[in-house]
Order: structure tokens, then C-alpha cells, then sequence
């Protein structure tokens, strides 16, 4: 058995000079003697290295070289997991001694070690350390450090492959809360957005070609629903990914008394994974979770496309306030929206990420592979870049302003109400194929005219169609074409007004806006 030796603080300046792997301080304190672990070594051990024993070390009588040690080690990515990894292992120590695997005494000093480390690391003091490998050993190895033989008995019915998984899941489920949060709040910019240009038509495209005339409302709105597809996408991510995989251990399981249900409740997963070699080998979770941010950062680059499209010169259909937009280092007069622009390039990180895990994971035999420490960081960028592009597409939403003079200058461009008249004619009893070509045809003599439907006379109208009667200038025009759309979902004031007041129940904002 080790044995643990007493030296006052003035004799330790020599033992901190011996390796390592010969003592290893577990209490510092100016006021306190400090107490070291003596640990068994042989001389050609201390002979042949001075890094830190590893904790999976015993049937190694070499030590990795360093390159190896900097090639595998993933603590400069994966400390992210601290918190989560802290959490498993106060569900797996409350467990473990409400099993009888280890006295209530050991728990209680483990729960102080780690809760100890969780402070140290919060407030910056934490030593990571690259030969402990990865944020677990390096929590373990520490609490070791802290609290002494007790804490060698947490990893019992225990892997660091069940564990990552546990972290990771843990880390994903918090980061989906984060966010479908960013999501709402975007989602009440676009609301409040639509809010502000009540009644504002703007022209509707197809082919990047003038199509019918839509409330700018219901354009926003249309984002606003891809939005909400997104955040349930994340949710149902998250119902799918709420399963817990620790006390699977390393693939098979464990033949001792462990409770996995207690653990999975502590943790708040909705119960433990049913099948041992799924639980340590599964990443489908991940892959959902890039894939949902992934369309995220599809629709936000939509979006930034059409932004930065309407605020050129070309189109001067809003205008981005100074403080979202950037300038030229040699052209004084430019005013660029460069975060929608930004949005728009980030998409492709996204989109990368997650295909950098569909490659990671295709082929890989059950059931760990050391390929999966590979998975984390990817699964990080993308989260922290969808958030980011959420965060900064509020921001913008919040400062722009739509040129309305402009807009209704350019609406009259493109005989947006033919379709329109196309309806009246049905409503007049014509075939609509017929009515697309009678339409078709009256748009054609507007442009050897050079004017618009509207400016036909009623004689013009019916020498083309003799269907036409008075009422069709109740169709014509862009105010017009709005007032006659009824179809649910469709652009009319009444079905935009009954959208805007559903998204703003849901989102809790007032009508004020």
C-alpha cells in the first residue's frame, strides 16, 4: 500500500525538485504542512524519464515521446467539457456510494475536490496540462492530486469512453438551449422589423425576376417560419440526444452493482442508453446537431444575401445604420454591409463542419475509436459560428431602414399584378389557361407602349379580350393586387395581420412595436 508522508512547507522546495512520478503534492497551503504521496517506482523508471506516470500506465514501462504526446493530446480543445465532466462525476460518485462501491466518506471528499477544480478553473488558476492528455485525466489526476486515494475510486464502472459521451452530450443538450434562444430572439427582430413597415409593398421575386407585388410583413414573416423549423429541428435533435451513456464503460458494460437509472435521472437525461456498445459508439447526435445548424446557416445566408443585394445602389431598398456597417480603406464614400456579408461566408463553415464529421464517422468499426476525439472540435466551431451569425443578424435587423420612397418608385416595373388579372378572368369564367395567354398578351402590348396594365384603357383592354369589363381596374395596380390575395398564408393585409399576430403571442412581444 502507498503511504503518505508529512513535510513542512519549508522542506518542500526539495521534493519539488524530485520527478514527478516520485511525489505528488495533494494539500498546499502556507498554514498547513503539506501532505505528498509517495508513489512505488523503479530506478530505471525514474532513470528514464521525469513525465508524470499516466493513469492507464501500469503495464507500460516506456513513455510516449513527446511528439506523440502532442499529436494525441485534445486538453486544448476539450477543457470546453469541464463543467460537464464535473457534473458526470458527481452523479457517478453519489452513485457509486449509494452502491456500497465506495463509503460515503470517499464521496463526500471527492465532491469537495471537484467542486474545488470547478472554482480553480472558473477563476483562471487551473494548470492543464498536455502529458494528462484530455480534460478527464486532467480533472482526475487533479482531484488526485486534491483529495488523495479517495478519488482513485471514481473511475470505478467507468471509461473515458462513456464519459466523453456523457460530456458531450451534456455539452450539445446546453448548447441547443443557447441556441434556439438566439433563434427567438432573431425571430422577434424579423417580427418587430415587420412591425415598423406595416402596409409596405415590395416587389416579390422569382428567378431574381419581378414576380407578383408581397407585404414586405410577409417577407420578413417567411423567415421567421424557416427560423421556427430550425429551432424545432434543434429540439427534436435534443429529445433524441437526452439519453445517457455512462456505466457502459468501455463497450461491454460492467459486472458490477452499479445503477445506471440514478445516474441518468442525476444528470437529467430521460434514461440511460439501452445498448452498452451504442452508447460509447454512437455520434448520430452530433451529426443531427451540425446538420440542424447547417440549414440554420442556410436560411441566415439567404438572408444575408437578400440584405446585402437591397442595400446597393442597384436595388436602395433599405439602408444599414453606421453602426452595422464597415467603410473602405481607399474608397471614402462606401458604406459596406459586411456582418450579412459575413453571415453569408460563414455558412460555409458551418456546412463544413458537418461534413467533416460525416467523413470522420463513415467507416469507422464499432465500437470506440481514438478518430472520434477528432469530433469536438468541429461540433465547438460550428456551434460557436451559428451563434455568432444569429447574434449578429438581430443586431442588424435591429439597424436598418427600409427606403420606402424608393420602393414604391420601383414598383410599378414589371407588371406585378398580371397574375392578378389572370384571376379576374377566371372569376370572369374563363379558362385560367386562356386567361394566362389573354394576360399574356395585353402585358405584351404595355411594353410596345411602354406603360403598365393599369394605364390600358378599357377599349385597349378590350380589344385584346372582350371579358374586360369596368371592374377589372379593382385588379390593377400593386395596392390593388395585395387587397384581392385571401387564400390562407397568402400576402393579403388580413392573412399577413393574423401571421403577425400568431408569431406575436408566441414570442411574447406587444403589438406596440
Amino acid at each position: 500500500m502507498e503511504s503518505l508522508l508529512v513535510y513542512s512547507a519549508e522542506t518542500m522546495p526539495f521534493f519539488s525538485a524530485l520527478p514527478k512520478p516520485l511525489f505528488t503534492p495533494i494539500v498546499r497551503s502556507p498554514n498547513l504542512p503539506v501532505v505528498v504521496q509517495r508513489r512505488s517506482f523503479s530506478v530505471a523508471a525514474v532513470q528514464m524519464s521525469s513525465k508524470e506516470v499516466k493513469l492507464w500506465g501500469g503495464r507500460f514501462e516506456e513513455s510516449v515521446t513527446d511528439a506523440v504526446e502532442k499529436f494525441t493530446e485534445s486538453i486544448s480543445f476539450d477543457k470546453a467539457l469541464y463543467k460537464h465532466d464535473i457534473m458526470g462525476s458527481r452523479a457517478h460518485a453519489a452513485m457509486l456510494a449509494r452502491q456500497g462501491l465506495m463509503t460515503d466518506s470517499d464521496r463526500d471528499n471527492i465532491l469537495k475536490g471537484l467542486d474545488e477544480i470547478e472554482r480553480q478553473i472558473e477563476r483562471g488558476e487551473f494548470a492543464w496540462r498536455t502529458d494528462r492528455e484530455d480534460v478527464h485525466m486532467n480533472i482526475e489526476a487533479a482531484l488526485t492530486d486534491l483529495v488523495g486515494e479517495p478519488a482513485k475510486k471514481l473511475h470505478t464502472a467507468r471509461s473515458r469512453n462513456d464519459q466523453v459521451c456523457t460530456d458531450f452530450r451534456l455539452w450539445c443538450r446546453d448548447a441547443i438551449d443557447a441556441i434556439v434562444l438566439r433563434i427567438k430572439h432573431l425571430q422577434g427582430a424579423l417580427v418587430k422589423l415587420a412591425l415598423k413597415n406595416e402596409g409596405l409593398i415590395v416587389p416579390g421575386y422569382t428567378h431574381l425576376q419581378r414576380a407578383q407585388p408581397v407585404l414586405l410583413q410577409h417577407l420578413l414573416l417567411a423567415y421567421v417560419e424557416q427560423l421556427e423549423r430550425d429551432a424545432s429541428r434543434l429540439l427534436d435533435c435534443r429529445v433524441r440526444m437526452n439519453f445517457c451513456p455512462l456505466g457502459a464503460c468501455a463497450l461491454a458494460g460492467t459486472g458490477l452493482p452499479i445503477d445506471r437509472f440514478m445516474t441518468s435521472e442525476a444528470l437529467g437525461f430521460t434514461a440511460p442508453m439501452r445498448n452498452s456498445i451504442d452508447a460509447v459508439s454512437d455520434r448520430d447526435f452530433v451529426l443531427e446537431l451540425l446538420s440542424a445548424n447547417s440549414i440554420t446557416a442556410i436560411h441566415l445566408s439567404r438572408l444575408g444575401e437578400e440584405w446585402v443585394l437591397w442595400a446597393s445602389e442597384e436595388f436602395g431598398f433599405l439602408t444599414p445604420s453606421d453602426s452595422v456597417s464597415t467603410g473602405s480603406s481607399i474608397m471614402p464614400q462606401k458604406k459596406n454591409p459586411d456582418p450579412m456579408e459575413l453571415v453569408r461566408g460563414k455558412s460555409a463553415r458551418v456546412v463544413g463542419d458537418l461534413v467533416s464529421l460525416l467523413v470522420l464517422c463513415k467507416g469507422l468499426p464499432h465500437a470506440y475509436n481514438r478518430d472520434l476525439q477528432e469530433d469536438k472540435e468541429p461540433v465547438f466551431d460550428s456551434v460557436k459560428t451559428i451563434m455568432g451569425m444569429l447574434e449578429v443578424s438581430a443586431e442588424f435587423a435591429d439597424n436598418i431602414t427600409f427606403n420606402q420612397e424608393r420602393i414604391r418608385n420601383a414598383l410599378p416595373a414589371g407588371h406585378l399584378d398580371a397574375t392578378t388579372l389572370a384571376d379576374y378572368l377566371v372569376k370572369k369564367g374563363i379558362p385560367f389557361r386562356t386567361s394566362h395567354d389573354i394576360v399574356g398578351r395585353s402585358v405584351a402590348f404595355c411594353v410596345s407602349r411602354k406603360c403598365q396594365l393599369q394605364d390600358l384603357s378599357l377599349a385597349e383592354l378590350r380589344s385584346i379580350s372582350p371579358s374586360f369589363d369596368e371592374d377589372v381596374y379593382e385588379f390593377l395596380g400593386v395596392e390593388n393586387a395585395i387587397k384581392k390575395f385571401s387564400s390562407y398564408g397568402s400576402t393579403g393585409s388580413e392573412c399577413v395581420s393574423s401571421q403577425l399576430d400568431h408569431w406575436i403571442h408566441k414570442l411574447d412581444l406587444s403589438r406596440k412595436w
